[in-house]
């Protein structure tokens, strides 16, 4: 990783189609002339998919693509009118004094690093999506903010009401007070998590009446269910509702979730790094097929790109902690969001709406929308 003391690599070529482990994944990238159909064009710029092992197209390689006219035709789709256009943003709620054990909660307690970080602006992400999403009028949620309470009522102080710790937590809103779960944080990387579905509740609650879609940001890190360690995020996308966590994307703690920063997006297309992803998987019984490309891969964009990240003086910043973490919740904001517009996941190319298995997986993603998802 480029904040140890490894030799940096070069880069000296890049991998423009899958991995070889697609194949023995089962996955295969649709061909050029079905991503045409697809589409009203095909692209043999923009790279495909790695799919490297334990990859979220590795693990679900069947996953059903999505048309650009399955999007036209989704009933649960919400289209954009006069009346509902506007992405709102909602900043991290408030903590409430006599809750203020929840503080200690949005601390990591595995963290790699003593140094303080300062956490993603929402102003700035307002900022981004405005940017990625243009000609939809982004805001911030105005005024009064969320606020964590009380959920239980009991003693407001002593040692007892110190210690305990609340099975629910409320959310006040301007209209309402609602209960979110609380449990401890699994893997123990921080104290207690939040839940997700309960969030989402929250978040469709506040929708104003003019909001196409709104975002909600949280501090604290989630869950879902029981079987979740954790979860960065989720849309309800039928409800134009998002709720997205900034805890896990802390750089402090890359070296815990194996977050590869030195081949993050774009050096992940580094062919000696996907060659060595792949080796490091044991091989498949069956002798692999070679990979049949469906047309010549045009390399010369991606090889740009990366070459750019190596040395250009904004990388410098961008990759700098306080930078990063902005930048990894952007870009999965603007995922979330992509799911309220109805764009499913993305099994074409190498996109902002891939599905993500993991957080080092989510690294080696681009920012941007592929062809058949900026159509969409």
């Amino acid at each position: 990783m480029s904040h140890s003391s490894t030799p940096q690599c070069l880069h000296p070529s890049v991998c423009s189609s899958v991995s070889a482990h697609a194949k023995a994944a089962g996955y295969k990238q649709p061909t050029l002339k079905e991503r045409q159909a697809a589409t009203d064009h095909g692209s043999t710029k923009f790279p495909a998919p790695l799919v490297l092992p334990e990859d979220d197209l590795a693990l679900e390689p069947d996953y059903p693509p999505q048309s650009f006219q399955e999007w036209v035709d989704e009933e649960d789709r919400n289209k954009i009118t006069r009346a509902k256009r506007t992405v709102y943003i909602v900043a991290p709620p408030q903590i409430d004094d006599s809750i203020g054990q929840l503080r200690e909660w949005t601390r990591p307690q595995k963290s790699c690093s003593q140094a303080p970080l300062t956490a993603p602006n929402a102003e700035d992400i307002k900022d981004y999506i405005t940017a990625f999403y243009q000609g939809i009028p982004v805001k911030l949620l105005p005024s009064p903010a969320l606020r964590f309470v009380p959920w239980e009522a009991g003693p407001a102080s002593g040692p007892a009401s110190k210690k305990k710790t609340p099975s629910h937590v409320g959310l006040e809103t301007p209209k309402e007070c609602i209960g979110i779960r609380t449990r401890p944080c699994p893997d123990g990387t921080y104290s207690h998590q939040l839940n997700l579905d309960d969030l989402l509740d929250a978040a469709i609650s506040i929708l104003p009446k003019d909001a196409y879609a709104l975002c909600m940001l949280v501090d604290h890190d989630l869950f879902e269910d029981d079987d979740d360690e954790f979860v960065c995020g989720r849309a309800y996308g039928g409800s134009r509702v998002a709720v997205v966590s900034s805890a896990r994307y802390r750089p402090d703690l890359d070296s815990i979730h194996s977050v590869e920063r030195e081949h993050a997006w774009p050096a992940s297309h580094c062919q000696e790094y996907v060659q060595k992803c792949c080796s490091s998987q044991k091989p498949p019984r069956k002798k692999a097929a070679q990979i049949k490309r469906s047309s010549p891969r045009d390399d010369r964009l991606l090889k740009e790109m990366v070459d750019v990240s190596k040395s250009s003086p904004a990388s410098a910043e961008e990759r700098a902690p306080p930078g990063l973490w902005l930048a990894r919740m952007c870009r999965t904001v603007s995922h979330e969001l992509g799911h309220c517009f109805g764009i499913d996941h993305c099994v074409y190319y190498a996109c902002v709406m891939q599905g993500s298995a993991s957080l080092a997986e989510d690294a080696r993603q681009p920012a941007y929308l592929c062809p058949k998802s900026h159509q969409r």
